[in-house]
């Protein structure tokens, strides 16, 4: 049986706490750091005037050719690391610069919207 499709997840909702270990996730940012000794990078956006960071570990996609400032859309599985909290442990990184964010999310938005009205109705108390 093959895994669940990842989901995109905003980088504001990956600290909530509704996510496991393991699980397949998409995501975004602004490439604002990265450290190529320990394969790690991070992934940063503004909402709602807060900062969010979601660090990514690099090691799968490397030779990586990193553009500080970039926008990138990561691919993998979630890590709780203790005292950092939830990593990304990327499969796949790519750099969509020049990408609308705003319309991506908007596409995001419009997507959960449809499959949550995909699933069928629950029934109760047959």
């Amino acid at each position: 049986m093959l895994p669940p499709a990842a989901v995109y997840q905003f980088p504001w909702e990956l600290n909530s706490g509704s996510e496991q270990e393991g699980d397949s996730v998409r995501t975004f940012g602004k490439l604002t750091q990265y450290d190529p000794e320990k394969s790690l990078a991070t992934l940063s956006t503004h909402h709602s005037s807060k900062h969010h960071c979601v660090i990514v570990h690099t090691l799968f996609v490397e030779p990586f050719d990193a553009v500080t400032g970039a926008q990138y859309i990561v691919l993998g599985e979630l890590e709780n690391i203790e005292g950092v909290g939830v990593m990304v442990r990327a499969r796949v990184l790519n750099c969509v610069d020049g990408a609308n964010i705003a319309l991506l999310q908007r596409a995001i938005n419009d997507q959960r919207r449809f499959l949550e009205e995909r699933k069928p109705a629950v029934k109760g108390g047959d």
